[in-house]
């Protein structure tokens, strides 16, 4: 089973809502029955708010499910009220972001594609720091609040069974100069230090790799439950857009497999960083 709250919340979402289809019937109907809203058997099948317990007792009375099957929607529904670690930095993880978090902290591999910047999950604290002073800075102490809770982020990456990162950068990323000469070598030292890793990937995408597929910064999550669907994850400036249709994955793979096939190999990859570091300006 996946192992954060916000993991476990969207897979009791996803069983609840196939035992609705099954039975063929609509939220409003279930509603009827059990004497609740149809938004509120809605919000329960989309994540939209905690369920209770109690709740999916009523709805296995209802269902008829097997025991098995009920033990698990249950223990779901109390697992998925724990708070998550990153919640104890408060503001510093906005709501729409959080469920990012969560995310990732189950996730069994991500496969991310940056355009403009290093992944947050490769980023030196440095570099982190250059970023959110430069996006409307809030005070010294809420940007070292956020420091903080991406450098914890970053340990799931050496944990006992950490997931798979498959990165592939845009050699703009590189080029561009962040805060200083010397914090851009740190970070460029960091990559390369964090390919060695044997769940860590990173391809460079170089600037004669032609035209590509213009899908802007993204990242897939996978999940090691079959159950549990890949996520589509793309960040903005004040919120993130999740996407989890079949048919949006399936485009969102396609394009990762051919920026993947366009990208330097590893080996080369590294190369070219080494030599982006040295065509740094002094």
């Amino acid at each position: 089973m996946a192992g954060s709250p916000t993991a476990r919340r969207r897979r009791l979402a996803i069983e609840l809502k196939k035992l609705r289809e099954e039975h063929a019937l609509t939220c409003n109907q279930v509603g009827e029955a059990l004497d609740w809203s149809g938004s509120k058997v809605n919000r329960m099948e989309t994540g939209g708010g905690r369920v209770q317990p109690s709740d999916v007792e009523a709805l296995c009375r209802f269902y008829n499910t097997a025991d098995d099957m009920r033990d698990l929607l249950k223990s779901l529904a109390k697992d998925s009220k724990t708070r998550g670690w990153w919640r104890a930095h408060g503001d510093a993880v906005p709501s729409w972001f959080s469920v990012y978090v969560g995310l990732e902290q189950a996730a069994s591999s991500l496969r991310t594609y940056e355009c403009e910047f290093v992944p947050g999950l490769l980023q030196t604290e440095a570099y982190a720091r250059e970023l959110h002073v430069a996006s409307s800075p809030p005070s010294p102490d809420d940007i070292e609040r956020m420091i903080a809770v991406r450098m914890e982020r970053q340990a799931l990456l050496r944990a006992t069974a950490p997931p798979d990162l498959w990165a592939i950068v845009h050699e703009g990323v590189l080029r561009h100069l962040v805060g200083s000469r010397e914090v851009m070598c740190e970070q460029m030292e960091r990559i390369m230090k964090m390919a060695q890793l044997k769940n860590v990937t990173i391809q460079v995408l170089p600037f004669g790799a032609g035209s590509y597929p213009a899908t802007g910064a993204y990242t897939i999550l996978g999940f090691p439950e079959q159950e549990d669907p890949d996520v589509v994850y793309r960040d903005g400036l004040t919120d993130g857009t999740y996407l989890e249709h079949q048919d949006d994955i399936a485009r969102y793979t396609r394009a990762f497999d051919n920026l993947r096939a366009l990208s330097l190999s590893p080996q080369l990859s590294i190369a070219l960083i080494r030599d982006a570091m040295r065509g740094l300006p002094s």
